[in-house]
């Protein structure tokens, strides 16, 4: 089977909100492909990937990912809460 069979074939046997979390994922990615470029390395011979993140392609990115409706706003606080990282401060924080 071919990559895009199988994916067809979990496709079908996957969960409506597992496979929106998926397309999002999906359109990330193909965002992402369009906006790298490989670098090589003076130290060595390894390719590098740098992504050129600006306001203009945060725009674009928002356009693949549809407009924003129904009701779901304290669902998407509660998912951006649960998966947000902490901050660390290795030095005193002057706006305490």
């Amino acid at each position: 089977m071919t990559i895009k069979e199988l994916l067809l074939q979990e496709i079908e046997s996957t969960s409506d909100p597992i496979l929106t979390e998926t397309l999002d994922f999906l359109r990330f990615l193909k965002t992402k492909e369009t906006q790298t470029q490989p670098v090589s390395s003076v130290a060595d011979s390894t390719d590098h990937t740098i992504v050129n993140s600006t306001g203009r392609s945060l725009l674009e990115h928002l356009k693949t990912i549809g407009q924003w409706s129904g009701d779901d706003l304290q669902e998407c606080l509660e998912l951006v809460y649960a998966t947000r990282g902490k901050a660390k401060f290795d030095y005193d924080n002057p706006f305490e």
